[in-house]
């Protein structure tokens, strides 16, 4: 089974990935965009901005997805993968464009390996707004809250539009409250 954990940033992904690295010991972890050498790469040049087109940086993300759908899932597909993120990011970032048309490029690129389901951490305005004045923003925090609630916003419609089991969790909550229905969801038949 192939699960994404989906999430703007500071919703705490990584923190529930780290539980979940103690709880699936046998898992395959990893994470788009930067899950093969390919992948750190453009990741890089993703997080310091490099690219000034909308629909570059899109294509980037997708050139990733492809190289991490051949090099991790693909061979994977018999054990539990667990991914920090998927092609929802992929889309909600590339915000400006038509949703139908990114998820034909995404089933492409992935060839037609979408995650069996899908885990959003949603955040409040108030508390996206408290977590990013903690710590040093990169370039796509940099961009401001309204664009990443709307980025948060783009997720939750991109999964409502395609049929994956999904599970939406207010990331606002203790620690030990999400990493049960995070559990629940991946353990339930």
């Amino acid at each position: 089974m192939y699960v994404s954990i989906e999430g703007i940033d500071t919703a705490g992904k990584s923190t529930q990935l780290e539980i979940l690295r103690n709880k699936f010991k046998n898992a395959i972890f990893t994470k788009e965009p930067g899950g093969t050498v390919l992948g750190s790469k453009l990741r890089q040049i993703i997080l310091n901005g490099e690219a000034n087109s909308n629909i570059a940086e899109m294509f980037l993300f997708l050139a990733d997805r492809a190289e991490h759908t051949q090099e991790i899932i693909i061979p994977n597909l018999d054990k539990l993968i667990i991914s920090d993120r998927s092609f929802i990011s992929g889309i909600a970032y590339a915000k400006d464009e038509n949703i139908e048309k990114l998820l034909e490029l995404n089933r492409f690129a992935t060839q037609n390996n979408f995650p069996n389901k899908i885990i959003l951490l949603e955040l409040s305005k108030d508390e996206l707004i408290n977590r990013l004045s903690k710590k040093e923003n990169d370039s796509i925090e940099k961009r401001g809250i309204d664009y990443l609630m709307s980025i948060q916003s783009r997720m939750k419609e991109v999964i409502k539009s395609i049929k994956i089991e999904h599970i939406f969790i207010d990331a606002g909550q203790k620690i030990e409250e999400i990493e049960k229905q995070i559990e629940d969801f991946i353990n339930a038949k």
